[in-house]
Parts: structure tokens; sequence; C-alpha cells
């Protein structure tokens, strides 16, 4: 294999130019399919549910599932990847997410889908911690590096609208196991072209230490905690099991905490643990990804169940969303971080979210799109760009050049386990008011109904929360200046 950062003739330079873009487009090919199947499987719910008899409680694992061991694995991986070797660890990654898809796709039960989602996790946690540091290593002069961040940015950006539309043709035309299914040759080429491209880079070695500890208390403590509200469902919140769990998951989350600050070689350093500008940063992330994920997961479901779409146009239903995320963050909120910082927009933010899920936890049994849906998504779809910039720009401009790469996977992990909590209680409390709603001899689709609306109104102390922290603590913090948000821009775009 050519060494890409070996050659040093003319010639050489330009074979070296055409496989680093090369590499690029190999590394955002695995990132493309480990973003659309993060939301291809929303439109995808009802008919899973269906075909593998899901009660709507447990539905919520096939989304969480996926979340927890991604999130939970992200800190450990990027560890790993420093120990054995980029290359290696995204070529792994790659390759058992690719295997975990086919099994999806094959899944004849229930548990069978479950198990190969979480795998599925772990493989897209160990691929997805990867590309950013071996794109800071492909490309080290800052014009280039800005360029493949640029490109990178837009794959990002645009897979969650591919996986929804995607999401609806596959399950229209074919059936809901091609939404994995499709995973597998774009995997095979990734991993072949990405074993051919990479520079292999051998590692720090296992003498670094690797913190398996914290590794296993990290994925440990929320999976517990979801499967405790999901299962709540059907054995009640006020249970010896349920409260067992989820005493359980907290006390495994402070000894988290407690591992951190005495071993060698910490997942996440005690210097980060007491950064309160982080902390405050990633406490708005977990309630806003607890906010927006019940406007993907019960928004799908009213959407089919109730106003009896079809899973095509359920994903058309999304753009309206991620076309509004995304102009909004490229022309106006970069602007106002630009000129006013970070802090200010944030609590507008979470209020345009507040104020979307407030539409839908009142949208009827006998709903339109165009009057119950459509301004949920133009209002969450300002109040997300609103909050995510702003909020990683924080968190960036708090952590020290040494903590950037650890700064910016924690703000990931944050996001996605408050999905992951999120999507459980939302669904779970959801369940339980669809089962009282029948007691009364309602229609199921006013069953359902009343059902999302509480599931939209727990969704609500995200934001609620979110603007509570940000309130109380952000005017506490050290000012971000300019130059510090002009610093992270990059960072910004890469996300």
């Amino acid at each position: 294999m050519t060494n890409i950062d070996s050659v040093g003739t003319d010639r050489g330079i330009g074979v070296t130019s055409r496989l680093r873009w090369f590499a690029l487009v190999v590394l955002c090919l695995g990132q493309l399919v480990i973003v659309v199947d993060g939301t291809v499987v929303n439109v995808a719910l009802p008919v899973i549910q269906i075909g593998l008899h899901f009660s709507q409680a447990s539905l919520a694992w096939v989304v969480n599932a996926y979340l927890v061991t991604f999130a939970g694995l992200l800190l450990l991986a990027g560890r790993l990847g420093d120990l054995f070797g980029r290359k290696r660890v995204f070529l792994f990654g790659l390759s058992l997410f690719t295997v975990a898809s086919a099994f999806c796709g094959l899944a004849a039960s229930e548990t069978s889908l479950i198990a190969a989602r979480f795998v599925q996790g772990i493989g897209a946690a160990f691929s997805s911690s990867m590309v950013l540091g071996i794109l800071v290593t492909l490309f080290p002069a800052p014009a280039e590096r800005n360029k493949a961040m640029t490109v990178y940015a837009i794959i990002g950006n645009i897979g969650g609208s591919i996986g929804l539309v995607v999401g609806g043709v596959l399950i229209q035309y074919l059936t809901w196991h091609w939404i994995f299914f499709i995973n597998l040759p774009i995997g095979v080429a990734g991993v072949s072209a990405a074993s051919f491209v990479l520079s292999d880079d051998p590692g720090i070695g296992i003498r670094g230490g690797v913190d398996w500890k914290g590794g296993v208390l990290v994925v440990g403590a929320p999976t517990i905690g979801v499967w405790a509200i999901v299962n709540a469902a059907a054995v009640g919140w006020f249970t010896v099991e349920t409260v067992g769990l989820l005493v359980l998951a907290v006390v495994l989350g402070g000894l988290f905490f407690f591992v951190e600050g005495r071993v060698r070689n910490p997942l996440v350093p005690r210097s980060v643990l007491r950064n309160r500008q982080l902390a405050a940063a990633n406490s708005l992330r977990f309630f806003h990804g607890f906010g927006m994920s019940s406007v993907l997961f019960l928004g799908a479901l009213y959407m089919q169940h109730v106003l009896r779409y079809t899973a095509f146009e359920t994903g058309l239903g999304y753009m309206a969303l991620n076309v509004t995320i995304g102009f909004s963050s490229l022309m106006v909120v970069s602007r106002l971080i630009r000129r006013s910082g970070p802090v200010k927009p944030i609590i507008p933010g979470f209020v345009f979210i507040v104020s979307g899920l407030l539409l839908l936890a009142r949208a009827p049994f006998d709903g339109s799109y165009f009057a119950d849906v459509l301004p949920t998504m133009l209002l969450v779809g300002v109040g997300a760009s609103l909050v995510f910039l702003p909020s990683l720009t924080i968190a960036m401009a708090g952590a020290g050049p040494a903590e950037s790469g650890l700064a910016s996977g924690l703000t990931n992990v944050t996001l996605q386990i408050g999905a992951a909590f999120g999507t459980a209680l939302a669904a779970s409390i959801a369940a339980v008011g669809t089962v009282r709603a029948l007691r009364h001899h309602d229609s199921i689709a006013q069953a359902l109904t009343a059902g999302y609306h509480l599931g939209f109104l727990v969704a609500i102390c995200g934001p609620v929360f979110g603007i509570t922290i940000a309130a109380v603590f952000l005017r506490r913090l050290p000012p971000v200046n300019a130059l510090a948000a002009k610093t992270v821009e990059s960072v910004l775009i890469a996300e």
C-alpha cells in the first residue's frame, strides 16, 4: 500500500494529493451510512412495530439500542484509536457496523433486532470516533483542512434528510429490511477503499493503558437507566424493579466519576470534569437531545399511525425540519455567534423548541400536516439551530488546546445520551397514556393521539431545563469573545 505521507517526488506529490481527497470521500462515505442510519429508522418504526410485534414502549429500543452503545463507546473508542492506530480502529468499526446491518435486516424477532442494533451502535462508535482525527492528520495545512471539513460538514448536514427520504422510498417500494441491507454495499466498498488509501499508523501502544472500568461504567449506567424507563410502561413506575434499576444507574454514573478521578489514564481527565463551562455546555446539549428526540420518534408515529401517512410521505414531511436547521445554521446562527457571542441565542432557541412541542401536544387526531405538523417543524428547526452551534461553541471555547478533541467527543456523547433518555421516557409515558385512553373507550386514533400528547409534554422538560441552566449558569461563566468563537468555527463546521 502507498503510504500517503511518505512520497516525495513531484509525481508522488500529485498521487498524494489525489489519495488524500479520495481518502476524504471514503471517510465521508463511512460517516454518511452512520448518519443515515440514525434517522432512517424513524420512518420505519410503525412498519417494524407491526412486522415484529413490538409494543409501543419497547419500540423505543430500536432507536435506543443504537444510541446508547454509540454514545457510550465514543470516548473509549477514541482512546483505543490512540493506542492501536486510527486506521485499524476505523476499519474494525465500519466492518462491524456492516456485519451488524446484515443481521438487522435479517432479524425475525424483537430480540434479534434489538441485539443487532446494539452491535451496530458499537461499530458506529468505533468508526465515527476516528473520522475527524484522521482528517486532521491527512490535511495538516489549514486551507486544505478547512475545505475537507466543509465537505465533511455537508455530508453530515444532508445525511439526516437523506436517511428520512431514502427510508421512506425503501419501505414504500421494498420492505423495512432494506433500510439495513442498503448499508452492505456501501460498507464493503468503504472498508475496501479505506484499506488502500488510509495511511497506516501504529498508535502509541497498550503501554499508555486503557480505562476499561470507565468504559464499562459509561456504557452500563445509561443502558440500565434507559432499560428501566422503557420497562416501566410494562411493570409500573413505582415498582421495586423500576426504582431499583434507576438507583443502580445513578450509582454506576456516580462510580464513573469516582473512577475517573483515580485511574492513571482516565477517559475523561479530572481537569475536564471540573470545568464548569464544559459542564454547563454539555448539560445544555443533553437536554437539547432530550427534547428533540420526541420530535423524531413520536412525530413519525403520529404522522403514520394517526394521520395515516406512508413512510415516504413521512420522510418528506421531515424535510422542512432539516432544511430549516441547515439554512438557519449557515445563514443566521453563525453570524449571530460572530456578532454577539454564543450565549444569547440559546434561551430563544429553547423557547422556539418549547413552542413547537406545545403545538404537537395539541395536534388533533384528525389533523393535517400543514396546520398541525409543519409549524412545529419550522419552529423546532429554528430553535435547534440556535441551540446546537452556540452550545458547541461554548464547550469548545471552554476547553484547552490539549482537551479540544475530548471536548468535541463529550458534546456528541451528551447529545446522544440525552436523545436516548428522551426517546425512552416519551415512549414509555405515551404507551401509558394510550392504554389509559383505550380504557375510556376512545378510538385507536384518539387513544394514540392522547398518548403522544403526553409524550410531547414530557419532552418539553428538556428545553425547560435548558432554559433554566442557561439563565442560571451561563451568565456566571467568563465571556466567550469573538476570537474564541472564531477559533472553533472549523469545529462548528465539522459537526
